[in-house]
């Protein structure tokens, strides 16, 4: 059976919000409660409820036991004190059948208060999407547990150690990132009672040993997010994990100008840090010369971001998609590449294939990236204009970006978490808090993002069009993407290009002073290319296009399943 015990202090109050929750599975729950209640860590948690079905078997109650967390961490109502260690996705016999009775499960615990939002409520929020309490895929599991056990190695020997966890979009960087904080950081807070939640079905558990507590007792560890509204949703999940805190997560700028360092720093989205460039602001380049000349001794222009975290902290663990690089400041290939190279040379090489975001198959991401940048073939079709077979998935061309927009929001009424996306090929002319629009076309009027940060569960952005630096990171039901004038389609050539006047964003295309470096038109292009492949990437149920350019557009029309 399954049983779940929390804390009733403060219902109905605002101190509700802090209230602790415990989700077990046991042959014998009287014996159990006995245990908990003789515990100091649980036997606060007074409130029992028991989990019946005389059909329910082992695999059934584990796969309870983990959606069951899984919802609560994601609803946020509680703060959640499982180990998540213990989260299965294992298939058995008749699973499909049981699961139907997991809703009506939720429905009723949720007439009782243990829930505050409905299931699509919590899948489409931040706190479920980034939550610890995740079922990890095969490839996900394998890069957790080789980075543990060699974590642990590196710190047996004294070590220092650079680990790389690889994927394209939707293969779950984040959330390993996430997960791997969350598990050390339970094998930390360890203790005998832990013992009763371990029956053995955890794939991580030979490393709650007292050995591996000690190597982790005095760690210090820090979480580095380099996307300003990432970072934000990041700290709201963190805020509700035991053995999680906000102060964990950091900007590179943070790290740098810390004066303590770092036993272990995880860095996600890599390919974001930064190398010498123009900062957005005046402040942020002195920042960046000071931190440079105090770690190494002098302002060595070639130094970039990922120097500070290597100098900062005695073992790293990088996730990184080159692909997914968006501007010039951002890490040059080159560098990753290299780092890819030699973690792998030091078998501390993890790559992520499953793609767990859009439910279009394997081949959706290859085939975005050969449509938006793909040699021409001899007849002049685009290299993707065999277009694989998505199955279910929604993947359609519009004519018309108004009609684009009705289906949106058609989309947001039936599922939530629908948003129109575009290229930054428009002036952001509202961002002074000025009335009007930024984006026009024909008749088609809409405002860019009021927020960058959490703007995708802000109350106005169904009124509004995200820029890539709101949504990198992120998930989308639906996304409508406005390929803006920004790209174009040469006849004459036979290739995509770019128009450099039509891109504003200025950072995105400025010269590099500082190490004397200009961006051709070429370099501009593989960037535009890159954010178009992130925001066609971010649909889980299905990805509308609609481009400017008329050309291009019947260009690419060969690239997208006929209507």
């Amino acid at each position: 059976m399954v049983y779940i015990l929390d804390d009733d202090t403060g219902r109905g109050s605002k101190a509700s919000a802090r209230r602790k929750i415990y989700v077990g599975e046991s042959l014998n729950v009287a014996a159990r409660m006995r245990q908990h209640l003789a515990s100091i860590e649980r036997s606060h948690l007074t409130n029992l409820r028991v989990i019946l079905d005389e059909t329910f078997n082992k695999s059934v109650c584990l796969d309870l036991e983990s959606f069951l967390i899984e919802m609560l961490s994601g609803d946020g109502a509680f703060e959640v004190l499982n180990r998540n260690d213990g989260i299965v996705d294992a298939d058995y016999y008749n699973r499909a059948l049981y699961q139907d009775t997991f809703d009506a499960i939720f429905d009723r615990l949720k007439l009782d208060g243990v829930f505050t939002r409905t299931i699509p409520e919590i899948i489409n929020s931040d706190l479920f999407k980034l939550s610890p309490f995740k079922s990890l895929t095969d490839d996900q599991a394998s890069a957790v547990e080789g980075v543990v056990k060699s974590l642990f190695d590196d710190l047996r020997s004294n070590d220092r150690s650079t680990t790389v966890i690889q994927g394209d979009p939707g293969t779950g960087k984040t959330v390993v990132a996430i997960y791997l904080l969350k598990l050390l950081a339970d094998i930390r807070a360890s203790t005998p009672l832990d013992a009763l939640d371990d029956d053995g079905d955890s794939l991580f558990s030979e490393f709650f040993t007292d050995e591996h507590r000690m190597l982790l007792r005095d760690l210090r560890i820090g979480f580095v997010v380099p996307q300003q509204s990432l970072r934000t949703s990041v700290q709201k999940v963190f805020r509700k994990t035991p053995g999680l805190n906000p102060s964990m997560v950091l900007t590179a700028f943070e790290v740098g100008e810390s004066e303590l360092d770092f036993d272990l720093l995880i860095v996600d989205e890599t390919h974001r840090l930064n190398q010498r460039s123009n900062q957005p602001s005046a402040a942020q380049n002195i920042k960046f010369r000071d931190i440079t000349a105090k770690l190494f001794g002098t302002d060595d222009v070639t130094k970039t971001q990922l120097d500070w975290i290597k100098a900062k902290s005695t073992h790293q663990i990088f996730l990184l998609d080159a692909a997914q690089s968006v501007r010039p400041h951002d890490l040059p290939t080159e560098l990753l590449n290299q780092l890819v190279a030699e973690t792998k040379s030091a078998a501390h090489h993890h790559p992520l294939l499953s793609q767990l975001r859009v439910r279009a198959g394997a081949d959706y991401v290859g085939h975005i990236r050969r449509m938006l940048g793909a040699e021409p073939t001899s007849d002049g079709r685009p290299a993707a204009s065999v277009v694989p077979d998505f199955g279910e998935y929604d993947f359609r061309m519009f004519d018309d970006v108004t009609e684009m927009r009705t289906e949106i929001e058609r989309r947001d009424r039936e599922v939530g978490l629908s948003r129109l996306v575009a290229g930054y090929a428009w002036e952001w002319t509202t961002k002074a808090k000025k009335p009007g629009y930024d984006i026009e076309i024909g008749e088609f009027r809409m405002r860019w993002n009021s927020t960058q940060t959490d703007w995708i569960a802000s109350p106005s952005s169904l009124d509004e069009v995200g820029s890539i630096h709101t949504v990198q990171g992120y998930d989308l039901n639906y996304a409508g993407v406005i390929i803006g004038p920004d790209l174009r389609f040469d006849i004459d050539t036979g290739r995509i290009i770019v128009d450099r006047a039509s891109y504003f964003d200025k950072k995105g295309k400025e010269a590099n002073k500082a190490l004397g470096r200009k961006y051709s038109d070429d370099d501009l292009l593989w960037y535009i290319q890159n954010i178009y492949a992130v925001l066609l990437t971010r649909g889980i149920r299905g990805t509308y296009i609609y481009v400017c350019d008329p050309v291009l557009r019947e260009h690419l029309r060969r690239c997208v399943p006929a209507a």
